[in-house]
């Protein structure tokens, strides 16, 4: 009989113990959910940011190689000015 006192006390024990993590394990589960759900909200609105990309784009190129044109310009202007080796 104290055996079966003994035995039903640890699986008290070992019942709360499970339920303790499981509450732990939960309200982390909540918290991943809140977070993904919030993700899932803003990545929506940056998708609408990513649809004129492409038109960006054409002007970075253009831009770029405006900047390439002066950069070449101003390199040859340079060399001229140094002394050869």
């Amino acid at each position: 009989m104290t055996l079966w006192w003994i035995g039903n006390a640890l699986l008290v024990v070992v019942l709360v113990v499970v339920i303790a993590l499981l509450s732990r394990l939960l309200a982390a589960v909540e918290r991943i959910r809140g977070a993904a759900d919030d993700i899932l909200t803003h990545g929506v609105e940056l998708l609408g940011e990513v649809e004129d990309t492409p038109a960006l784009l054409v002007e970075t190129d253009a831009t770029v190689a405006q900047v390439a044109v002066g950069a070449t310009r101003y390199g040859g202007s340079v060399a001229t000015l140094l002394p050869a080796k």
